[in-house]
């Protein structure tokens, strides 16, 4: 029985391989979606990964999806000890689209981390998840899951995997350490950050809901990186300054920050 799922999942999904038998201690089986599959893997007694696998040319998205798409969104109102989970996003890519669009998200797969704080952390937990998210190629095709785990206290093999994904979620700094943002006229402004050694730096805008705003790189100098930060649509009662969460990739490794956006001093 296990091998003819396996045969028959491998023929729907294309290149992934992963079996809907798979699940063990430490993981739930795999939840089978068109072009992707899901599946939760404990990291620890507080820790824990959502896991998506895609199929060849397939992408899903951040927590901003970029031009258009769905974010993940979860569910954990069945769980057991659980009085919150915090889902951790690994840094994003900026990915280009069938269509000429620029999408904010994930080739090949993701982990998502999920930070769990039990009710009593004398006792287990039980972490269920319904979890909604999108998968694009040509189509972009809406993918669910519904999972259950009770997390081991013995350590888990899927600890390093889920670890390594929170390591590449962006690091949490200041303002000041982040980088300069003036204005340079109404709706637009100029952010740079000190430059790094590594790969070349991006930067993501999260505003406020109603609010779009675009990022692209500028000439900076020998010390700075530079970006330009153009407003495209507001809502038409709202007035500046915006509240913006910055994320930057590359460089020595991601960041984020939250920098008020004014107008022209």
């Amino acid at each position: 029985m296990c091998r003819r799922v396996i045969q028959a999942f491998a023929i729907a999904l294309g290149a992934l391989t992963a079996s809907a038998c798979s699940a063990d201690e430490f993981s739930t089986d795999w939840a089978a979606s068109a072009k992707s599959q899901a599946r939760l893997v404990a990291a620890g007694g507080r820790l824990a990964g959502f896991e998506i696998r895609l199929a060849p040319g397939a992408i899903t998205y951040w927590r901003d999806p970029g031009d258009a798409g769905v974010p993940p969104t979860f569910d954990f109102a069945g769980s057991d000890n659980v009085a919150s989970v915090e889902p951790v996003f690994p840094a994003p890519e900026r990915l280009v689209e069938s269509d000429g669009g620029v999408a904010f998200g994930y080739e090949h797969g993701v982990i998502l981390p999920l930070r769990i704080e039990p009710r009593d952390p004398a006792k287990p937990v039980a972490l269920a998840v319904q979890a909604s998210y999108a998968v694009c190629e040509k189509l972009c095709l809406p993918a669910r899951a519904r999972l259950r785990l009770t997390l081991p206290s013995a350590p888990s093999p899927y600890a390093g995997s889920v670890e390594a994904a929170l390591a590449a979620a962006p690091r949490r700094v200041s303002p000041k350490e982040f980088g300069d943002l003036s204005s340079d006229g109404a709706g637009r402004w100029r952010l740079c950050a000190p430059r790094q050694t590594g790969k070349t730096r991006d930067l993501f805008v999260e505003p406020p809901e109603g609010w779009r705003i675009a990022a692209q790189p500028e000439a900076g100098d020998q010390t700075r990186d530079c970006f330009r930060l153009n407003l495209l649509e507001k809502p038409a009662d709202a007035n500046l300054p915006v509240s913006l969460r910055l994320t930057m990739t590359g460089g020595e490794g991601p960041v984020e920050t939250t920098m008020e956006a004014g107008p022209p001093e």
